[in-house]
């Protein structure tokens, strides 16, 4: 096992290398860099056009004045020094400073990423809190009435994108019916409240953009679990236990659901860390919260590149991680898998 998990911590250095050196490579053909967005708003510029000497933010510019800015961004290094250097610093775990916003991007993570814990966890927590029940149900009634009418609402929910939802619910409770509120995580006087009216004001600003997330979220696990289910319990374990006449309810929830969740438990490590830091850009638009996802798109949009390039190594780190931490929950789950 030892040997195992060292084995897949050195495989992480060159996928981490990989990924970073693919992306580097590509923002250096990007037109429209840094230097030429600034100019851009120096000179009231709105679009870029193209990158280089015929970008229009260059024109009538001092030369002078544009060494000087390439040089406070960095880009009057070559590319392969200016590699080795971001190198350097993410092996420290510096991810950097944004170019645009002033603010390290250690500093920018951590101000945007309680928006995205909010939406993931409640997110993660309600999908599984509902799919995993609702896939023993559906499995213990399978070809029922109820299965079919259940079938048929997680088909139609998965079916829908969460932003269309969202306007939905948005137009229908937040303008039609004025129950819930149109934007943000929290009320302006947030500060002035008691505990309990934060608690109640916090819950409902965020039941609209959850419920936008969580409700084509749960379809997979829903029929994995269906699946699973119906797998284990056409098993000659499960008829020798009934044969012994075992309590029903005790063959399916000690020994048919030990063994059907194990496809569900061991994607429970990715599930939940992937909840503190997947953005939904087009929800956290739509409900106007600064998250993640927002911070991700206006950093490629402007440029940011410390900000791109901090956020993938951050990002890719976690999920090379995860993944070892799911693999390795099958052998606490299921003792008879060997990684030898």
């Amino acid at each position: 096992m030892f040997a195992y998990i060292l084995k897949r911590l050195l495989l992480m250095i060159p996928t981490l290398l990989g990924v970073l050196l693919i992306t580097f490579v590509v923002i250096q053909f990007v037109p429209g860099g840094p230097v030429e967005q600034y100019m851009s708003e120096a000179k009231g510029f709105g679009g870029i056009e193209s990158g280089g000497s015929s970008y229009r933010g260059n024109q009538g510019v001092d030369p002078k004045r544009i060494e000087q800015i390439k040089a406070l961004y960095g880009f009057d290094k070559p590319p392969g020094e200016r590699l080795v250097q971001m190198l350097g610093q993410f092996a420290r775990f510096d991810l950097g400073k944004s170019f645009f916003q002033n603010k390290d991007v250690w500093s920018l993570i951590l101000e945007k990423l309680p928006v995205s814990i909010s939406l993931g966890l409640w997110t993660f927590f309600i999908s599984y809190g509902v799919a995993v029940p609702l896939g023993v149900a559906k499995a213990v009634r399978a070809g029922s009435k109820f299965d079919f009418i259940t079938t048929l609402i997680i088909l139609v929910g998965y079916a829908i994108p969460g932003f269309v939802l969202g306007v939905a619910l948005l137009v229908v409770f937040g303008g039609q019916l004025q129950w819930f509120p149109l934007r943000g995580l929290t009320s302006p006087n947030w500060d002035e409240l008691s505990w309990g009216a934060r608690i109640v004001d916090y819950l409902w600003h965020i039941t609209l953009p959850v419920t936008a997330m969580v409700f084509g979220s749960f379809a997979v696990t829903a029929m994995l679990t269906k699946n699973a289910f119906l797998e284990e319990i056409r098993k000659q374990y499960v008829l020798t236990a009934r044969a012994k006449g075992m309590d029903e309810n005790r063959v399916l929830w000690k020994h048919v659901f030990r063994n059907a969740l194990i496809p569900i438990v061991t994607g429970f490590p990715s599930a939940f860390i992937g909840a503190f830091f997947t953005g939904s850009l087009l929800i956290e638009t739509l409900f106007s919260l600064d998250g993640m996802g927002l911070l991700s798109y206006e950093s490629v949009i402007r440029r940011d590149y410390p900000v791109v390039l901090g956020t993938l190594y951050l990002f890719t780190l976690i999920g090379l991680v995860t993944k070892l931490i799911s693999d390795l929950c099958y052998v606490l789950v299921d003792p008879r898998v060997k990684f030898d």
